[in-house]
């Protein structure tokens, strides 16, 4: 919340004081008409009471979105903190509580269940995919010139021998 805006409320509420003040002094003065200073007053105590009702009522928002504001950050941070595999030890935790409950489980854990199996296959997955990526480019690079023009030669070369051997 913005103190400032506090300060503000307040510093006109003491000013509405003071001018309240000064009419109550002024209603004791024979010469102003008391009723008339009366309902000067009145007006001035009507517009304070605007005045504050407004901040208040705009107060409420404000404050709303201070928490929307703070609550959200509180969830994004604890999510960030959050191990994603916590879910599994809470399952498990879980389900022996229902077997000491003598409850049936609702989720059967794997026997021999390991937490990191999950990062092991994606290591192997990805090491699978590059070594798939290195052969698909070698299947499709173009054979240079001189490769292709020595395998030219020797079908020629092996061609005119075979003719040259010919009766």
């Amino acid at each position: 919340m913005k103190l400032e805006l506090f300060q503000q409320i307040l510093e006109l509420n003491r000013l509405f004081d003071r001018l309240i003040f000064g009419l109550e002094r002024l209603e004791s003065v024979p010469f102003f008409q008391r009723d008339l200073i009366q309902h000067a007053r009145s007006d001035v105590e009507i517009a304070r009471i605007y005045v504050n009702r407004e901040f208040f009522d705009n107060f409420e928002a404000i404050v709303e979105n201070d928490a929307k504001w703070a609550y959200k950050f509180q969830r994004a941070f604890t999510k960030k903190l959050e191990d994603p595999d916590d879910i599994y030890l809470e399952v498990r935790d879980s389900e022996q509580r229902r077997k000491r409950k003598g409850l049936r489980p609702r989720v059967v854990i794997l026997p021999n269940w390991d937490m990191s199996d999950e990062d092991r296959y994606d290591e192997q997955q990805s090491a699978r995919g590059k070594s798939a990526k290195a052969r698909r480019r070698r299947m499709n690079r173009k054979p240079s010139k001189k490769v292709g023009s020595t395998a030219r030669e020797f079908a020629r070369s092996a061609a005119s021998k075979s003719r040259g051997r010919r009766p």
